[in-house]
């Protein structure tokens, strides 16, 4: 019986017949393991067995039954059950069948409505002369020495090797023997560069610098801790030339126009991904706001935890003591319940997408992914996919590649309003 959205009802009974005969299995098995005085092992009289061990044949008879009388019931109405039923109002008295009521969520019925031809917007993506040359001087930046240069006092521009020790105000005290400051640059701390500024090589200088709260070294975050600085070298970078030897050093090229064009390739790769990456989020919006149909609590709250999960692991990576966190669960699912119901229901449309449209993973595709990763974790292949067969990495693998193909064959067959260019988001340079 439906209650509501995926929850159902169903009220079970056990004949007595069935009963007597589980009653009958269970006192054979506890007359197996019983140890009475006067009795040897496996004899004790039944009528004894079920006097004195009443409680437990009363809960292995129902552990025996409600599973099994449960699954029938599911088997013969054809239910997805998903999660775990709740079992109430049992009713279990010697000489009556055995009765109780089972309520539980089951996997949707998602029916499909248009999923070809949806419109998303796109924008097609432009490569620049100006972004080759941008590329390139983040790659001759990357190669650049640095020189240095005869004792004078630093200015800025100047990238100064200094020795650094704490005074007070933090423990344990910091210590860096060569540490690289550039004078004057956004990203060094105002108080380095007035410190810095007029001191010459073999110079020494104390001075105080407050953290701001919320500075990334949680040990320096707030304080305010006095430094002695040791000015050691002064340097100043200095960039190669854009020329063949330059693409040369790079890798596999022989001219700066292959370097280019390779660049200009590379950028107009990472501009289409992000591209057609933003059209497919916007295509699985639309298609979650036009199917209208419930979701299990179990997979919403699978979904939630899920992401809890890694975004905790995000955390832990940049340093954050995830054991110090005190978190209310009740509040988390509640923020993230409206993303989680999404989500949960644009992997169901996706998965019935893909067996709509006969999508599957290749074993080829899967090897391939599995040599990417042991490549990544610098492992054999073979140890790899053992690994990942006993952890279950290969079917998780498989269902990614699965749900990418359908994302792409849905952008294949969207109605696509280009959008003209806006100024592309700044990438990641690829080590061409």
């Amino acid at each position: 019986m439906l209650i509501e959205g995926c929850k159902h009802e169903l009220e079970i009974t056990v004949p007595v017949e069935e009963i007597n005969l589980e009653t009958d299995r269970v006192v054979t098995e506890i007359k197996k393991k019983a140890k009475m005085p006067g009795f040897r092992p496996g004899k004790v009289p039944a009528n004894i067995i079920l006097s004195r061990f009443a409680q437990q044949l009363r809960q292995d008879v129902l552990e025996g039954l409600v599973p099994k009388y449960l699954q029938k019931r599911f088997e013969q109405e054809e239910l997805k059950v998903v999660g775990r039923p709740n079992i109430s109002e049992v009713h279990f008295e010697a000489g009556e069948p055995l009765r109780f009521k089972a309520e539980f969520e089951v996997a949707p019925q998602v029916e499909l409505g248009e999923y070809r031809n949806v419109t998303v917007h796109y924008t097609e993506p432009e490569v620049s002369d100006e972004d080759v040359n941008q590329r390139l001087e983040q790659l001759r930046d990357q190669k650049a020495q640095h020189v240095t240069v005869d004792p004078r006092p630093a200015e800025d521009g100047d990238y100064c090797l200094v020795s650094l020790d704490s005074i007070a105000g933090v423990e344990p005290p910091v210590h860096q023997d060569e540490m690289m400051l550039h004078v004057g640059d956004p990203d060094t701390m105002p108080a380095f560069t007035e410190v810095l500024r007029g001191m010459s090589p073999e110079e020494e200088r104390e001075f105080e610098i407050t953290y701001p709260e919320d500075y990334g070294q949680e040990k320096l975050a707030g304080k305010t801790i006095s430094f002695r600085i040791k000015l050691k070298a002064i340097r100043r970078k200095e960039l190669p030339e854009l020329n063949d030897e330059f693409a040369k050093d790079l890798g596999d090229f022989t001219t700066i126009d292959e370097l280019r064009e390779t660049v200009r390739k590379s950028i107009f790769r990472d501009r289409e991904y992000a591209a057609q990456q933003k059209a497919k989020d916007e295509l699985v919006d639309r298609l979650v706001e036009t199917h209208e149909f419930p979701v299990p609590e179990a997979f919403v709250d699978q979904q939630i935890e899920l992401a809890l999960s890694t975004q905790l692991r995000q955390l832990g990576a940049q340093g954050v003591d995830i054991s110090k966190l005190k978190l209310d669960y009740a509040k988390v699912k509640e923020s993230q319940r409206a993303r989680a119901v999404h989500d949960v229901k644009a992997s169901l449309l996706l998965e019935k997408i893909a067996e709509r449209e006969s999508i599957n993973a290749t074993q080829d595709e899967v090897d391939r992914e599995i040599q990417q990763i042991a490549r990544q974790e610098r492992e054999p292949v073979a140890a790899m996919r053992k690994k990942l067969d006993k952890s279950g990495g290969i079917g998780r693998l498989a269902n990614h590649i699965r749900t990418q193909k359908t994302l792409s064959f849905l952008f294949e067959h969207a109605r696509k309003e280009v959008e003209p260019v806006s100024e592309p988001a700044e990438v990641v340079p690829d080590q061409t």
